[in-house]
């Protein structure tokens, strides 16, 4: 559940458990243990509490010698390291957002949120961070370590599982999560930290964006573009042209004289907006948001007690102290006239948070945040790493309050282990190279198993422009992404699906196409997430963690655990990518569903895949037909989940929902599909049920075994049985 307190955060609730004590090594939760470097006993962390818990684990019992996995603590050069040794065949994953492969071992990384434009997959650290390891044994059990630090903390997976930490000399907690499967690890780290909020259905939709679309004319221009080229939108995105001189939230009276109008006549044609807020508010007097936030001394402090002032895009900028609880209920407080416009979602950028002209690209790590409410104060060292989750928490309260009868929707750029109980998450500035578009999957990968699910690339590549045949085949598998947007940067070519060939358009709309059929299939998986942990875009190898050929797949991945999806990520579609035993059999979604820069789909055996109607946004029409597409396993059976509610709000919080289970099962030459369970107090709609049952697939063909699908149909109202006859 995530209903956000009066009080904007209740410590205990939301980010912050007790300061740790004068404890032994403990159980905390199932086949959870913390364990505490040994200066720790009898002191308090350097004041602070846990920041990336979502609520207090008090002790549960002694930890047993029998436990598998305790790390072994080390201080040097005041800096404490923890160590978990790992048995030979282990595989890790994990680390957070970090570009490289999706298997880490022999790697190192550095968690601390760095504004990395035009990172390689060499960049030691980039926006986000979570210092979070997930190993998977040779066996298929797995284990996961958390170092509970907000301290800039390098992870070293050369030999074993090192984490090292900057900070206080008596160390950090870690914690680790032992249990039977790698899914179940996951789940684990959600226990812990928390899951994603509900999003409301437009938000997983198609979302297009750009540096910048200004002024008001060229949005109302993409609008229209995607409308009269039949291609699926959601979202157009507005970055920080559209502010008055790069001041937040104001409005340019020239390039966007009326913003409440527009947004109004975006919302005619089905489309939701976001537009951005960046932390840094320039330091000039009579500008309202620096004056109310001097007059409440909100602003970060320099080591001697002044205000810190660096330079962003406005010039001389200050920063918000969101440690402090004053300072949260003050900013999320400027959202309610700002949202009054018509505003739909909210994009904190810039928010490690970035400084122009300054080595470090940050703030100084002397610089003074004043806490309260159970926080202790300290130096920017400490909370840097949170700084940006903080934004994003104050942020998502003032649009809940701002429109409580709504689902908020913030995208935040920096984060922490945690921070996906406030925002969803990109992988940054990448660039429009081919090694960017290969990396953008194990990123996201690596990112749903440190418990960030909703997240995605700029699909396109936001540093230059790469081309055509780079933007097709990006799209392609983009836009099965959790989080689909398209994004360029300012000075670059046009990049929406119809600025290159027909060729090009034509792979766009079916992939997007694609993806509003897989709609019913996405929503299920987003609640899914919200409830478990479990990341929608899935590794490979969660379809069997015994094969170890499939411990290192990284091109192809699973969406939920029905779909597998087989991009080719090479300019020449060279690669041969290790698929998952099993019948898995390809499906096609939508007509002339064929294509070199598609990837394949193939459906799980025993998998029943929910698909709607073909639509150009979310909210344009219901589920009717509500089509499922059946492929039998071997005993002639298969079953399949479809999550609804009201697609916004929050009665869904109130049993407003309904999940039913359908079943099918061979009887003869045909198959009948029924609903065999039923949850929730949402009624049944009135509509048609179609079943399409695979039945065949043709001999390999083409570069990656593409095979015909063909299947046969039966048609009902849902909710009573249907009957599909065979041959």
């Amino acid at each position: 559940m995530h209903t956000l307190s009066s009080r904007l955060f209740v410590l205990t609730d939301l980010f912050l458990a007790p300061a740790m004590g004068a404890r032994a090594d403990e159980f905390i939760a199932d086949h959870i243990a913390r364990f505490y470097a040994p200066g720790m006993n009898g002191h308090a962390v350097d004041g602070i509490p846990s920041m990336a818990l979502q609520r207090d684990f008090p002790r549960t019992g002694d930890v047993p010698v029998s436990f598998r996995v305790r790390p072994a603590f080390t201080t040097d050069g005041g800096k404490t390291s923890a160590f978990v040794p790992i048995e030979p065949g282990t595989s890790l994953y994990g680390t957070g957002e970090i570009g490289g492969p999706l298997l880490r071992n022999g790697r190192t990384s550095v968690a601390w949120n760095t504004d990395s434009f035009a990172y390689k997959n060499e960049t030691p650290s980039l926006y986000q961070s979570q210092p979070w390891v997930l190993a998977v044994r040779a066996d298929g059990s797995a284990f996961g370590v958390l170092a509970d630090t907000t301290y800039r903390c390098a992870i070293d997976l050369t030999q074993g599982i090192r984490f090292t930490a900057d900070g206080p000399s008596l160390g950090f907690p870690v914690i680790v999560i032992d249990r039977a499967t790698p899914q179940d690890v996951v789940k684990g780290l959600a226990d812990l930290t928390g899951t994603i909020p509900m999003p409301p259905r437009w938000a997983i939709g198609y979302h297009q964006c750009r540096y910048s679309y200004n002024p008001e004319a060229r949005v109302r221009e993409i609008a229209s573009g995607f409308r009269a080229h039949n291609i699926p939108c959601d979202v157009i995105w507005l970055d920080i042209d559209y502010m008055n001189q790069y001041r937040v939230f104001t409005f340019d009276a020239t390039q966007f004289p009326d913003p409440t109008r527009l947004n109004s006549d975006l919302h005619s044609q089905g489309f939701h907006t976001i537009w951005m807020i960046d932390p840094g508010v320039k330091a000039e007097p009579g500008f309202f948001v620096f004056d109310s936030g001097s007059a409440g001394d909100h602003w970060v402090k320099t080591a001697a007690g002044e205000p810190y002032k660096g330079d962003v895009w406005p010039g001389q900028c200050v920063f918000p102290d969101f440690t402090r609880p004053q300072t949260r209920v003050w900013w999320a407080g400027l959202y309610k006239d700002y949202l009054a416009s018509g505003i739909d979602g909210v994009w904190n950028d810039m928010n490690e948070p970035a400084i122009f002209n300054v080595p470090s690209k940050t703030m100084p790590e002397d610089n003074l945040h004043r806490g309260g409410d159970g926080l202790a104060p300290g130096a920017h060292a400490r909370f840097h790493n949170v700084y940006g989750m903080l934004m994003a928490g104050a942020t998502r309260e003032g649009i809940a309050a701002a429109n409580p009868d709504k689902r908020p929707f913030v995208l935040t750029r920096a984060n922490y282990v945690g921070g996906q109980r406030f925002a969803a998450a990109w992988t940054g500035d990448n660039s429009a190279e081919w090694d960017d578009l290969e990396a953008s999957i194990p990123m996201v990968l690596n990112l749903g198993l440190s418990g960030q699910p909703f997240a995605g690339p700029d699909i396109g590549g936001f540093n230059a422009n790469g081309d055509g045949a780079l933007f097709a085949r990006w799209m392609g598998f983009g836009a099965l992404m959790p989080f689909a947007r398209g994004h360029t940067g300012k000075g670059n070519i046009n990049k929406e699906p119809w600025a290159f060939t027909p060729e090009v358009e034509t792979t766009c709309r079916i992939a997007l196409e694609r993806r509003y059929r897989l709609l019913p299939y996405l929503y299920t998986l987003f609640h899914e997430a919200s409830a478990t942990g479990l990341p929608l875009l899935r590794p490979a190898f969660f379809a069997d963690a015994k094969d170890l050929a499939l411990r290192s797949e990284d091109d192809a991945f699973l969406l939920g655990e029905d779909l597998l999806v087989i991009p080719a990520v090479t300019p020449l579609r060279d690669r041969v990518p290790s698929l998952p035993r099993g019948s898995w059999r390809t499906v096609g979604l939508v007509e002339k569903d064929l294509g070199d820069d598609l990837p394949e789909l193939r459906l799980r055996a025993g998998a029943i895949l929910p698909l709607g109607p073909v639509m150009s946004f979310t909210g344009e029409k219901p589920l009717d037909p509500l089509t499922l597409l059946v492929n039998l396993d071997e005993h002639g059976r298969a079953a399949g989940t479809l999550y609804e509610d009201a697609g916004d709000g929050f009665g869904y919080q109130r049993g407003e929902f309904l999940i039913t289970t359908y079943a099918a099962s061979t009887e003869g030459n045909a198959v009948k599909v029924r609903v065999t369970k039923s949850e929730g107090s949402m009624p049944r709609p009135a509509r048609k049920l179609v079943v399409q049952v695979i039945t065949t697939a043709d001999q390999e063909a083409g570069r990656s075994g593409r095979r015909t699908f063909v299947s046969r149909d039966g048609q009902g109202a849902d909710g009573e049985e249907v009957t599909v006859q065979l041959r």
